[in-house]
């Protein structure tokens, strides 16, 4: 095994031309400073929200690997319509991964950082598509015994934001909620929680078969998009919990109009006196993803009291402050093996990261295919 002075990270470099390159260098590992630590990387996740990073718009079906074995490279091409929006990024090679865990294996000389050596940690920070990360020690959460780096490899993005949507929820005042794509890893850690803790939720699928995973881990409303019902089985299940607010993870074509347009009927449906303004209880759909890149549709059929607008973990942490964000930290370590346990189908080196069959389904972001990097499998 190697000392980590230096190891693989795998870098996305979109350049002007608008070619996308994914490739593996091996880059020095920063010696750590007093309060800071070396880990070495043995799982890290491949989320929706790496992918945005690691091949954003580019055709993949297109894709061409080159290089070696030991060292490909992936080349694919971006749109050009799409390089506007990407500006920033363009030319400049950009390292990937948001979250992932490992065993710490060397530290600074601060007693916080010399408490972490040997341990297994789970950590934010980005790059974790490497084998080793230096990290500042308040970028890594300390495990308990017996869990191992994969358990640990989700503790940040996916049980934080679910445990952000009902935080939110409660601080804007809500009672229920709705969530769209509502099968995904995150969506069924959203359901444990709110079944734990007593929340109504609506849940939004697209097929019979997502249906059925969340029937089967007991969740109480679920209404499919695509069934020709669809508008009164989703008002029934808004009546029944008093949803008022909705994270949307599609994000285009017509469904966060369909949502504010079902609430409003549900509202009116107990209402007692009639207002030509429609209802003065507040409709909210906050969008988080973007399954659908096609523009958002609002019919205008929901009122005056109404919102639209986005939501993103990492401004919600920074608004709430480091206190309340410990606590929902402290609340997933002590539930990870079970409210916040995330499952994957495939764990994959960084080479086979790279592997275009693998490309293609991690690609799809389809319910039930979550894949783990390793980047130190075989090393």
């Amino acid at each position: 095994m190697s000392d980590g002075k230096s190891g693989l990270q795998l870098r996305s470099l979109l350049k002007k031309d608008g070619e996308l390159e994914i490739s593996l260098v091996n880059v020095p590992t920063p010696e750590p400073g007093p309060d800071e630590v070396v880990v070495r990387v043995e799982a890290t996740p491949i989320n929706p929200s790496d992918l945005g990073l690691l091949i954003g718009p580019a055709n993949m079906a297109a894709a061409k690997v080159s290089g070696s074995k030991e060292l490909p490279v992936v080349t694919a091409r971006v749109p050009e319509a799409a390089l506007p929006g990407l500006a920033a990024r363009l030319d400049e090679s950009m390292p990937v991964g948001n979250e992932g865990a490992g065993v710490v294996i060397r530290t600074g000389s601060s007693d916080a950082a010399k408490a972490l050596m040997g341990k297994t940690v789970a950590m934010i920070g980005g790059a974790m598509y490497a084998q080793y990360r230096t990290l500042r020690v308040n970028e890594c959460l300390p495990l308990p015994d017996g869990t191992t780096p994969a358990e640990g490899a989700s503790c940040f993005v996916n049980p934080l934001t679910a445990l952000g949507m009902t935080e939110t929820m409660r601080r804007e005042g809500h009672k229920a909620l709705v969530h769209t794509a509502a099968a995904s890893n995150l969506g069924q850690m959203l359901n444990r929680i709110c079944l734990k803790d007593g929340i109504g939720l609506v849940n939004i699928v697209r097929n019979k078969e997502q249906a059925e995973i969340l029937h089967k881990i007991g969740a109480t409303h679920v209404v499919d998009s695509s069934a020709p019902d669809f508008m009164d089985k989703l008002t029934s299940a808004l009546v029944e919990t008093g949803a008022t607010i909705a994270f949307d993870a599609i994000g285009g074509g017509k469904l966060a109009g369909q949502i504010l347009v079902a609430m409003e009927t549900a509202i009116n449906k107990s209402a007692k006196v009639y207002s030509r303004y429609g209802s003065n209880v507040h409709k909210q759909v906050y969008v988080y993803g973007s399954l659908d890149t096609r523009e958002i549709e609002l019919p205008r059929g929901f009122g005056m009291a109404w919102g639209i607008g986005g939501w993103l973990l990492f401004p919600f942490l920074m608004k709430i402050g480091p206190e309340a964000g410990n606590k929902l930290r402290q609340r997933v370590v002590a539930e990870l093996k079970t409210t916040f346990a995330s499952h994957y189908t495939k764990v994959v080196s960084l080479q086979e990261a790279l592997q275009l069959d693998n490309i293609a389904v991690y690609g799809k972001r389809a319910t039930g295919e979550k894949f783990l990097i390793n980047p130190n499998k075989g090393a």
